[in-house]
């Protein structure tokens, strides 16, 4: 066990530091300048922006003075603003959507979990079909969009919920339940197939020719294998919701990471950019090597590395 974990840890640092060269290379390969020469700019300001910034560097060296920074877990300047870092932003924009994305991953993980054991419980019957409805539903409306509905007809018609804005728990209802339909859907439909697949067994069979009840049997012996495949897409879900949604954040005008990268593109902030980019690489990485070890953890019939379980 320890040997896999240090292989899944090492394959996790590989990645994530290709990930940072792309990054940094496609942000360098890109058209336009962040001090392009616009209006009355003198070009003597023009070049000591380019040295201030070591964008005047060969790509190289300006590649490992990046490097260097992360190492001391510093992720540069913003470009467009002196006294702030990118540091400074994510401090300030990742607690918002840390705390949004968990509200979304609960409301979607509870609502998908439910809905994909009643329609497996109830397959082919008026439950299952209205649980897989609503899953098509939420896999196909993109979250913009049912953003946009939700402040048109529960925040302005029906006044319920504030349309915009950050502050109160209000404030963090509709923003959640966009964010929530996907994962909710696709773990809904997951844990249906899964469900369905396990309770097929012969195990099952066999617990339920032992005089088990049906909780007992459900419980025990069927969601935590038919669970496993809901896991291991978990990682990838959260890390999503948890460092933001890029446009849902900017439609309900959350100051969050989502919010942050946005502005950075319509700036041409590269520090910004490369900052969210490798931020919200590394959490993906991390949760997905989280999830990994948790597996073998789960369910101890799978082998890992050199034959061990």
């Amino acid at each position: 066990m320890l040997r896999y974990t240090l292989q899944r840890l090492g394959w996790a640092l590989v990645t994530l530091w290709v990930v940072i060269t792309l990054t940094f290379g496609l942000m360098h390969v890109i058209p336009g300048d962040p001090f392009a020469k616009e209006g009355n700019m003198p070009p003597g300001v023009y070049e000591n922006l380019r040295a201030y910034y070591n964008l005047d560097k060969p790509l190289i060296v300006q590649y490992g003075l990046y490097l260097k920074s992360l190492l001391q877990l510093d992720f540069g300047p913003s470009l467009k603003s002196s006294a702030i870092t990118v540091n400074d932003y994510i401090a300030q924009g990742f607690p918002i959507s840390f705390y949004l994305g968990l509200q979304a991953l609960a409301i979607g993980v509870t609502l998908g979990l439910i809905f994909g054991v009643i329609a497996a419980l109830y397959h082919n019957k008026w439950p299952d079909y209205l649980s897989m409805i609503l899953a098509i539903v939420g896999l196909s409306v993109p979250s913009f969009f049912l953003a946009t509905v939700f402040i048109n007809y529960i925040a302005v018609e029906m006044n319920i919920f504030p349309p915009s804005g950050w502050g109160t728990w209000q404030h963090t209802v509709l923003p959640s339940l966009a964010l929530a339909a996907m994962p909710m859907a696709f773990i809904a439909r997951l844990m249906r197939s899964s469900m369905l697949e396990v309770l097929g067994q012969d195990y099952i069979k066999t617990a339920k020719s032992k005089g088990l009840t049906r909780n007992i049997v459900i419980i025990k012996h069927t969601l935590r294998n038919a669970i496993l495949p809901v896991v291991t897409v978990l990682g990838i879900i959260t890390a999503n919701l948890v460092t933001g949604s890029f446009v849902v954040e900017h439609i309900f005008g959350i100051p969050g990471m989502g919010e942050m990268f946005v502005k950075g593109i319509f700036n041409r902030d590269y520090p910004v950019i490369l900052g969210s980019t490798v931020f919200y690489s590394a959490i993906l990485i991390f949760l997905i090597f989280v999830v990994d070890v948790l597996y073998t953890w789960i369910d101890p019939r799978i082998k890992v590395a050199g034959g061990s379980k």
